[in-house]
């Protein structure tokens, strides 16, 4: 047996050691194909959510809250959740759209901070 491997030489050694990495760099790449890309991709969806507010749109905060925007400054969405009754809060705190049967849009489920 030692015979054997003495045979193969020491060339043998260096494509075992590159063949042992071979799984890692294939379990990273699903794992970015599954997992990294798809979130980065709705990130920035979010994000392009968040740069669109306008005063009017129904929202719901990723605490919960349903209400309606009656101002925006550059971070702070002041929300109308009952009437006479406003908030403060910032503009990373928006979960999503509201639809239009008051339920929050899917992009709620994975907006969580």
């Amino acid at each position: 047996m030692v015979g054997i491997a003495h045979a193969a030489g020491p060339a043998a050694g260096a494509a075992g050691g590159f063949a042992s990495f071979i799984p890692l760099i294939l379990i990273f790449v699903v794992f970015y194909f599954l997992l990294i890309r798809p979130q980065q991709k709705q990130a920035k969806q979010h994000q392009a959510f968040l740069n669109d507010l306008k005063k009017g749109n129904k929202v719901v905060t990723k605490g919960g809250i349903y209400g309606t925007i009656t101002g925006i400054n550059d971070n702070v969405v002041t929300l109308e959740i009952a009437k006479d009754v406003a908030i403060k809060i910032t503009r990373d705190g928006i979960g999503a759209a509201q639809a239009k049967d008051g339920a929050p849009t899917k992009e709620v489920k994975s907006a969580g901070g």
